[in-house]
């Protein structure tokens, strides 16, 4: 029985091939192995770096979206897919932002964060079937996680998505002249290329950690130039449990001076938004004037200070 051309596609990518560098790990010692782990893992910086062109464009375009009213949107099968999910379900706790604004969709379903599913990501239908399903459009935006490149549900994603006139992006952690090859298609095409595993295939590893390096990039830049931080503070997070709580009294100390208490009742005079005590304790004005100079600045607190 002769190859199948998936047999021949998934043994072009580089994520497969066997790695030199760890080819006896099975004869090393326990101190051994995490050293060749280390090793490899201490590429994978440098491969994202090698991207920030394209992932500021992703950012910039993201930023401009949200402004919109848009969403955004991880595609993804896997680890990729639960990546795109932790990412997303970070946003609102740490940026305030509403649930829907970031959302992972992994092929399979909630079930295939806690069990794989791995049959589900083979069908590119599924992945466009989800786009139509969600009502994405623009200004909308679709990022698919596949570390290959190929994996059908996010290419059926992407397609579906660009059908529609939604801006796309791709995170993949192969050579973008691979992914050419495949025929794979975005708006931008971010691919730090790590080349082989440590174990080989095994995408969780330095496929894995390229992608979050990514995911944090995006959605981190994303929400400053929102204005969700003051310096590197983030200052419109959500106080949904006693830890927030408390750091949000010791954001208000720390840049304002204020006391334990004092910080405590701004807080509350402000109903709970960081952003707006900010504003109220360093331009000496109450919650409305507040609300007001936030708007007129875009959301940025120094600039709404600056514009008292």
């Amino acid at each position: 029985m002769p190859e199948t051309p998936l047999f021949w596609e998934i043994a072009s990518l580089d994520t497969e091939k066997k790695n030199p560098a760890t080819e006896n790990i099975d004869l090393a010692t326990t101190t051994e192995v995490l050293e060749m782990i280390s090793n490899q893992d201490m590429l994978v910086a440098d491969a994202v770096r090698s991207q920030l062109p394209y992932i500021s464009t992703a950012v910039d375009t993201i930023v401009d979206s949200f402004r919109r009213g848009g969403r955004l949107f991880y595609f993804g099968a896997g680890t990729s897919g639960r990546l795109g999910i932790v990412d997303a379900a970070e946003c609102p706790p740490t940026f305030g932002t509403p649930p829907d604004m970031v959302q992972g969709i992994i092929a399979g379903g909630s079930q295939a964060v806690f069990q794989a599913q791995e049959g589900a990501e083979d069908d590119p239908n599924n992945g466009s079937r989800k786009v139509i399903e969600l009502g994405i459009s623009p200004p909308d935006i679709v990022c698919g996680l596949a570390a290959s490149g190929r994996t059908p549900f996010v290419r059926g994603a992407l397609d579906e998505a660009a059908r529609r006139g939604v801006f796309t992006i791709l995170i993949a952690t192969v050579s973008r002249d691979l992914i050419a090859g495949l025929g794979v298609k975005a708006d931008v095409i971010i691919c730090p290329d790590v080349g082989p595993e440590v174990i080989a295939g095994s995408t969780r590893m330095k496929s894995g950690t390229a992608q979050k390096l990514v995911l944090n990039m995006i959605s981190t830049a994303a929400m400053i130039q929102l204005g969700k931080t003051y310096g590197n503070i983030m200052v419109d997070l959500q106080q949904t449990n006693a830890k927030l709580k408390e750091r949000s009294k010791r954001i208000l100390m720390n840049l304002t001076g204020v006391d334990y208490d004092s910080a405590e009742k701004y807080l509350t005079d402000s109903k709970g938004n960081v952003k707006a005590a900010l504003v109220m304790i360093l331009a000496g004005v109450d919650l409305a004037a507040a609300e007001s100079l936030l708007a007129r600045a875009g959301g940025f607190v120094r600039r709404a200070i600056e514009l008292k």
